[in-house]
């Protein structure tokens, strides 16, 4: 999961950017609305955490802005003052999918960016079942199949989960790669990197059962077409 950090206060910052680094979350940081209004237009965001008083600008603007670009779907967390309801208000009508009054727990953080990620892609919780026997635990980070457990990597892991969120729809190697290391720049669009992963992938699964919902869109990037139960 890709995540836009848009803090200025920088201990604050830097505290929410460690744990989500921890919790195996892709961050990329913004102290401005300048440079928070840039990488949101030229990226794409599974989340977008958002504080209102930026140092140059509104950060209910960037939120307004940020609406109207149709490449991003990043949910957005709006982070505000305890007493700014106001605030809250006018954030949650201009799309927020949540907020979080200051000071917030980051446990409390985490479990509401994982709630939204299960309201968004309809999921009832936080394990997904797949391929006629295959489990993947989103918060455990682990593959099994009937009890036994598919060693993944890291980035095996991520890909697989990322593809799995959005079934039946074909992500491009760059959608995939931006998800999975950040920037990605069009030059390096026809890099192999993502196909290795895939084979590995479909090598590893292939070992306990068939794999062929993990399809290839020639030409284009990859999908999982099949129905999920969760």
């Amino acid at each position: 999961m890709h995540v836009l950090i848009v803090e200025d206060e920088r201990s604050l910052h830097q505290e929410v950017r460690q744990f989500l680094l921890q919790a195996q979350y892709l961050c990329d940081s913004a102290f401005t609305f300048a440079e928070a209004s840039e990488k949101i237009f030229v990226n794409s965001y599974d989340f977008v955490l958002l504080d209102l008083g930026l140092p140059d600008g509104d950060g209910l603007q960037l939120l307004r802005e940020a609406k109207q670009n149709e490449r991003q779907e990043a949910s957005f967390i709006v982070l505000t003052a305890r007493g700014a309801i106001d605030d809250r208000i006018k954030g949650l009508d201009l799309g927020a999918d949540d907020y979080l009054p200051k000071p917030f727990s980051l446990l409390e953080l985490l479990s509401r960016m994982q709630a939204i990620t299960r309201l968004k892609f309809g999921l009832k919780r936080q394990e997904m079942v797949f391929g006629n026997g295959f489990h993947l635990d989103v918060t455990g980070r682990t593959l099994r199949y009937e009890g036994a457990e598919v060693p993944l990597t890291k980035k095996e892991f991520d890909l697989l989960h990322y593809l799995l969120l959005h079934k039946n729809r074909v992500l491009t190697r760059l959608q995939l790669g931006e998800h999975l290391w950040g920037n990605v720049l069009e030059d390096d669009s026809d890099s192999n990197y993502i196909d290795v992963h895939i084979k590995n992938i479909r090598k590893k699964l292939g070992h306990f059962a068939p794999a062929d919902f993990l399809e290839t869109v020639r030409g284009i990037g990859y999908r999982v077409s099949e129905q999920l139960s969760n």
